[in-house]
């Protein structure tokens, strides 16, 4: 039976975010709690991500109300700020008593939500759940399985990520295949951002003309030969394409400490809200990333990708061809890939592998279903 928000009372959740990508995929579940007078919403930011284009921006843009507490927890050691998360939003759960604790993606915000409310009792909701690169050594897949395992609600973006968890053994009447509420965000987004970004005119870009890039990821920023392969590679390709790049602020102090500089020839700008981010995307011929928000982004807005990592947890979008897996060892590759991103020989039709663009509604529909019983 679907429910409306009338027929329970004073549903409370608290939702835990702290990075760039968790803003996201939150905008479009929180704005829809916001329509619902008898949900309560708390929501805290860890402070993972802290620059003003990395966090504040975000909230402003995709239309969410301020965090009703910032946590200040910045850039630390793995363990170090995982447990300082923990330590602190235990204190907030307790004093709040919510029906559920809803987490988002993979980092370590999602891991010290997760436990805090499972310690406490309190259930625990992941969205996103079962993605799976099948790479322990990334912090963030270790994050995924940890989190999943302590959920009571498990909201799966695609059917591969409910066979994984499958093959893990979670109790499939607790996973439920919603769709990616990434895809929300972008129909609602897109028409925005072509219409209030200007950072095309800024920086005097026209469509279809450059080539997007975004590097982040510990695994490529962490390792000196990786981090120097893209970069060199990054740059010879700027010699035949032009390269856009909104530089992280942890790949610019990785490329200090490690003495590594970029080519004049690449146009390296400060790290953009997401409005900038989707308009620049959305123009650009094609897209080099590690990230996986990013490769998804892409595939909504029928841009071409090059994902720069060993593997990829959205495996289909390599099966459709709409993305292409490159290891950033030797820097020749890195620059010949780049210059050679190409459009799938496939109907622009996208498949529908990631839900209908109802994915919120589908979740909190749930939770609500949940609290009913």
């Amino acid at each position: 039976m679907k429910l409306t928000s009338e027929k329970i009372k004073n549903l409370s959740i608290v939702t835990v975010v702290g990075a760039r990508p968790q803003f996201v995929k939150a905008s479009a579940v929180s704005r829809l709690i916001d329509s619902k007078p008898n949900v309560d919403e708390f929501i805290i930011h860890t402070g993972q991500h802290y620059d003003h284009n990395m966090s504040g921006l975000f909230f402003e843009e995709l239309g969410i109300r301020k965090p009703d507490v910032n946590l200040g927890i910045e850039s630390k050691r793995h363990g170090d700020q995982t447990g300082r998360m923990l330590s602190a939003i235990e204190c907030h759960l307790i004093d709040q008593k919510p029906d559920w604790v809803l987490v988002y993606g993979d980092t370590n915000s999602t891991l010290a939500g997760a436990l805090a409310a499972s310690k406490l009792n309190i259930p625990v909701a992941h969205v996103e759940a079962g993605l799976r690169s099948f790479n322990r050594k990334m912090p963030e897949e270790v994050n995924r399985v940890v989190t999943d395992h302590l959920s009571d609600l498990m909201f799966a973006p695609t059917i591969a990520a409910v066979e994984n968890l499958r093959r893990e053994g979670r109790a499939m009447e607790h996973v439920i295949n919603v769709g990616d509420v990434m895809y929300d965000v972008a129909l609602r987004v897109a028409g925005k951002a072509a219409h209030q970004s200007d950072i095309l005119t800024l920086n005097n870009l026209r469509r279809g003309t450059y080539v997007l890039g975004t590097v982040h990821r510990a695994e490529n920023t962490d390792d000196r030969s990786r981090l120097e392969a893209i970069v060199n590679g990054v740059s010879k390709a700027a010699e035949h394409v032009e390269i856009v790049l909104p530089l992280h602020p942890r790949t610019r102090e990785r490329m200090r400490q490690h003495g590594l500089s970029l080519s004049s020839n690449v146009r390296i700008i400060d790290p953009v809200g997401y409005l900038d981010m989707t308009s620049l995307l959305i123009s650009a011929s094609s897209v080099f990333t590690d990230s996986g928000g990013v490769q998804k982004e892409a595939y909504f807005h029928g841009v071409p990708c090059l994902t720069l990592r060993d593997e990829t947890e959205w495996g289909e979008l390599v099966s459709l061809g709409w993305n292409t897996l490159l290891p950033p060892v030797h820097e020749d590759e890195i620059a010949e890939a780049i210059g050679s991103i190409k459009r799938p020989q496939m109907s622009d039709s996208k498949p529908l592998v990631y839900g209908n663009g109802n994915t919120s509604s589908l979740i909190l529909e749930h939770l609500m279903t949940m609290a009913a019983r």
